[in-house]
């Protein structure tokens, strides 16, 4: 049996707000905006190529503005994906590799899967990562998250 995530749930303070910096600045994909009266309001949007969707609104069930933390988003070109969120005015921490538990500016020197991260929070504090998996000239070592990548999330968590 397959177990697929399709959703996340977002919690927003400002529902155009976060459908403008999801849509018109990342280029996610408007699947619904849909509102029965003024207590109830769901957007959900999806990235590029992905099979899950996030979800935001009013009245959808969402924890606190900016309580997700640690969403990635996985990318064969990070440079191009910092391009893209520089075009878009999205502030973001640039490439970054870890090195001896350490976050270090730039790629992965070998492109290695796993291991070249942006991070960028939404307008509302909740905390993206972009991740680079499959670059045309990597070393293809595939090997999950670096741990020094969770306590960064851990700290930005208290920010």
């Amino acid at each position: 049996m397959d177990w697929k995530l399709q959703l996340v749930v977002l919690g927003v303070t400002d529902v155009d707000r976060a459908k403008s910096f999801y849509v018109d600045r990342l280029g996610l994909r408007l699947d619904v905006d849909h509102a029965m009266g003024e207590h109830f309001r769901v957007v959900q949007v999806t990235p590029p190529g992905s099979a899950c969707s996030v979800a935001f609104g009013v009245g959808v069930g969402a924890g606190p503005s900016g309580g997700v933390k640690g969403l990635h988003l996985v990318v064969d070109d990070a440079e191009a994906a910092a391009a893209h969120l520089d075009v878009a005015g999205v502030e973001h921490s640039g490439l970054q590799h870890f090195a001896a538990g350490v976050a270090t500016p730039g790629p992965d020197s070998e492109r290695r899967d796993y291991q070249t991260y942006i991070f960028f929070d939404d307008p509302d504090s909740n905390g993206w990562a972009i991740q680079e998996v499959g670059h045309p000239t990597a070393t293809h070592q595939r090997r999950g998250p670096d741990t020094a990548v969770m306590r960064t999330f851990a700290a930005r968590r208290h920010h």
